[in-house]
C-alpha cells in the first residue's frame, strides 16, 4: 500500500469513524487501531472512567500531532513561541493553575454579558449574505462568528481577528493534515505570525491590564508587575493560542454540523424547529451528542491499569472517543438517529466531564442557540443547495464539521 493509499484510508476513517466505533463497542476489551497508534476507548462507561481518573490517565499527550513535520517547517517554528503545556495537556496542580483563569473568564455571568455581542455579530453576518439567495454557511458564518466571539472574550482588536482565525486554522492544518514540505513551511509562517500577534497582546496587558481574558491569564499565570520573562511569554502565548483555536474550532464545527443535520434529507426537523422554537435547546444538545465536534482526545496511562477488560501497561496510548460514547446503545435509545424531539439531555460527553470538562461549553451552546433562533426566524426557507454535491465532513477528529455547507432560500 502506498503512502497516498494509506492517507486516503485514514481520511475516510476520519470522515466517518462511526462504523469503527460500533465495532469497538461490540468487541471484547479495547480495540487497538493502527491508524491512531492507540487503543480506542469507545464505550460510554469506559470513556467516563478515563475522564474521571485523571491521575491514572494523563493528558500530557492529549493533542499529539498526527503529522511528522518537515525540515522546512521545523526551520520556521523556532522563530515563534512554545510549545508549552496548556490546560488541555497538563495534569494535577499544573492543570488547575491553567484552568483557574478560564473558569473565571468563562463564568455564567461573563458569558451572559457576552450574549448581546454574540447576537449583534450573528445578525451582521446574516445581513451580509441574506439578500443573495444562496451562501456557503461554513465560510460565511460558522467559521466567522466564533472567531469574533472568542476574539472579544480574549480582548483582541476586531481588526486582528481575521488574521488570528487564519493562523489558528493553519495551526490545525500543520499538525493534523498532510501537507507538502513547502506548504508546511508556509503554514508554519502563519502560525508564527499568530504567535507574535498574541505576544504583543500579552506584553500590552502586562503594562495595561483590562477587563478581558487575556489580562486575566497574564495575571494568573505570571503574577506580579515586572516585565515578563521570555519563559512566561512562551507559556502565555501557547495558552492563548490554545484558547483561541479551541474557542472557534469547536463552536464553528458545532454550528456547521447542526445546520447540516437539520437541513438534511427532507428538512423535516428544520421545519419542526421553525414551527416550534422551543425545540432549540433540544436541537443544541442532540447535535452535540449525535455528531460531537471534538471526537476524541488522547490519554496515556501513568501505571499498569485494567480498562474495559484490557490490561494496559504504563505508558499505553489511548484515544478516548467522546463521539463513540455518545452513540453507545447501552446509554441511549436509537443512538445513531438524529432526533431533536428527544428530551433535553446535558449528560452526554460532547464537552467531556471531570477535571478536563470544557470550560467554554456554555459559550459554545449560546452561540448555537442564538444561531438557530436567528436563522429559523430570518431564513425559514433554508435548504441544502440541490445543485451541489452532498456536504463532506472534514477528515479530522479535532473539529468534526462539513467542509462546506452550500444552501439556498
Amino acid at each position: 500500500m502506498t503512502w497516498h493509499d494509506d492517507q486516503a484510508r485514514r481520511d475516510e476513517l476520519y470522515r466517518d469513524p462511526y462504523p469503527l466505533y460500533d465495532r469497538a463497542r461490540r468487541a471484547e476489551g479495547l480495540t487497538y487501531v493502527p491508524e491512531f497508534d492507540a487503543w480506542l476507548v469507545a464505550r460510554d462507561r469506559d470513556v467516563r472512567e478515563v475522564l474521571l481518573r485523571a491521575e491514572e490517565f494523563s493528558s500530557a499527550n492529549a493533542l499529539l500531532p498526527d503529522i511528522r513535520l518537515s525540515e522546512a517547517a521545523l526551520g520556521v517554528l523556532p522563530r515563534g513561541f512554545g510549545p508549552r503545556p496548556t490546560v488541555v495537556s497538563s495534569d494535577g496542580a499544573a492543570h488547575r493553575r491553567h484552568r483557574a483563569p478560564l473558569n473565571r473568564g468563562l463564568s455564567a455571568a461573563r458569558v451572559a454579558a457576552l450574549v448581546p455581542y454574540v447576537r449583534t455579530c450573528a445578525a451582521e453576518l446574516v445581513d451580509g449574505f441574506a439578500a443573495g439567495g444562496s451562501a456557503d454557511l461554513v465560510a460565511a458564518y460558522a467559521q466567522r462568528l466564533p472567531g469574533m466571539v472568542v476574539g472579544r472574550l480574549i480582548g483582541l482588536d476586531p481588526a486582528d481577528v481575521p488574521a488570528a482565525v487564519h493562523g489558528g486554522y493553519r495551526a490545525e492544518e500543520l499538525l493534523f493534515r498532510p501537507l507538502p514540505p513547502q506548504e508546511q513551511a508556509a503554514a508554519a509562517e502563519d502560525v508564527v505570525a499568530l504567535q507574535h500577534l498574541l505576544d504583543g497582546y500579552v506584553r500590552d496587558r502586562r503594562a495595561h491590564p483590562r477587563e478581558d481574558l487575556c489580562s486575566g491569564m497574564v495575571a494568573a499565570l505570571a503574577p506580579g508587575t515586572g516585565e515578563l520573562t521570555l519563559e512566561q511569554r512562551h507559556e502565555l502565548v501557547t495558552s492563548l493560542q490554545n484558547l483561541l483555536i479551541a474557542g472557534f474550532l469547536t463552536a464553528g464545527a458545532l454550528i456547521g454540523t447542526t445546520l447540516l443535520h437539520l437541513l438534511d434529507d427532507d428538512r423535516r426537523q428544520w421545519r419542526m424547529l421553525c414551527a416550534d422554537p422551543s425545540l432549540i435547546p433540544a436541537a443544541v444538545e442532540e447535535t452535540a451528542r449525535h455528531d460531537t465536534a471534538i471526537q476524541a482526545f488522547r490519554r496515556t496511562t501513568t501505571r499498569p491499569v485494567a480498562l474495559g477488560g484490557t490490561e494496559l501497561p504504563a505508558g499505553a496510548a489511548l484515544l478516548v472517543a467522546y463521539g463513540a460514547a455518545n452513540r453507545d446503545p447501552d446509554r441511549y435509545e436509537r443512538p445513531g438517529e438524529f432526533d431533536i424531539t428527544r428530551p433535553v439531555n446535558r449528560h452526554h460527553l460532547a464537552f467531556g466531564i471531570g477535571p478536563h470538562g470544557c470550560p467554554g461549553s456554555r459559550l459554545a451552546r449560546e452561540q448555537l442557540r442564538l444561531t438557530l433562533e436567528l436563522l429559523t426566524s430570518r431564513l425559514p426557507g433554508l435548504r441544502l443547495d440541490p445543485g451541489r454535491p452532498r456536504p463532506r465532513m472534514r477528515p479530522t477528529l479535532i473539529h468534526r464539521s462539513p467542509e462546506a455547507l452550500h444552501v439556498t432560500w
